[in-house]
């Protein structure tokens, strides 16, 4: 694959995953509330997915790229090191500056101003869903096409669970079905600008592939970390949470062998 194929493959990739987003969303309609339960489940399951691709899909990779080019294992696991930190530390630094909320721990990040809380929901879905894209983007580094497509096929089978979570969320704050559904859905598009970035970024030099993997590993783990984990562990249902979590993590690595 040449580098405009890898951008093109990368932003369609991340646009066929935002749909798991959309279709989540508007199940709002057929399902209008979920237990607490059930939805730190869905949550979990879904973290799940998104850790084993870092590893599997990410981290990896990255690894075997960094020793190729950069002469050895050493090198290769340095390079893997200072890009996971490096994009987990800027995730932290939107997380503290740009104010959003959590649909359970409420409101974080500085402000001075009082935003409407609808806009306060649409930053923390985009916060989370940004690096979800530029994963999917940089997962066809090297014109890794297997790679790609099952990263896109296990974040948009992720994204499900969450759209659907995000909505009910939604609706249980008061909105309409109809905005609700089209609120997660509208959260869904910054994947594709994300697969954009995430793509380009990997398409035009070669020595930045092991970076960009590692960053956007890093970036997905501060979210799993940070938001998913900490939101489902403090209801009660942190033994559900784990186990679904682990489900997850066995259906991406199942996937990755099969598609890889």
């Amino acid at each position: 694959m040449d580098s405009s194929q890898i951008v093109w493959a990368g932003v369609i990739a991340s646009g066929c995953a935002s749909l798991g987003t959309a279709a989540g969303s508007l199940g709002v309609f057929l399902i209008r509330q979920l237990s607490r339960r059930l939805e730190d489940a869905l949550l979990s399951l879904a973290a799940g997915i998104m850790l084993a691709a870092t590893f599997f899909s990410l981290l990896l990779p990255s690894l075997e790229y960094g020793s190729t080019l950069y002469g050895g294992e050493m090198a290769g696991g340095m390079v893997a090191a200072t890009g996971l930190l490096t994009g987990a530390f800027l995730l932290f630094f939107i997380h503290q500056t740009v104010p959003h909320e959590h649909f359970v721990s409420g409101r974080e990040g500085a402000s001075k101003t009082k935003l409407a809380r609808i806009w306060l929901f649409v930053l923390a879905i985009t916060l989370h869903n940004f690096p979800e894209g530029l994963a999917v983007g940089v997962g066809f580094a090297g014109g890794e096409m297997a790679n790609g497509l099952s990263l896109a096929l296990g974040i948009g089978l992720q994204n499900i669970p969450e759209g659907l979570a995000v909505s009910v969320a939604l609706l249980s704050v008061g909105f309409t079905p109809a905005r609700a559904s089209l609120i997660g859905i509208g959260s869904g598009l910054v994947e594709p600008l994300g697969g954009l970035v995430g793509a380009v970024a990997v398409s035009g030099a070669e020595a930045f592939m092991p970076w960009a993997l590692a960053f956007a590993a890093g970036a997905m783990l501060f979210i799993i970390s940070d938001e998913i984990i900490p939101e489902t562990h403090q209801n009660g249902n942190q033994n559900i949470a784990t186990f679904s979590l682990l489900i997850g993590f066995v259906v991406m690595m199942l996937l990755d062998v099969l598609l890889g």
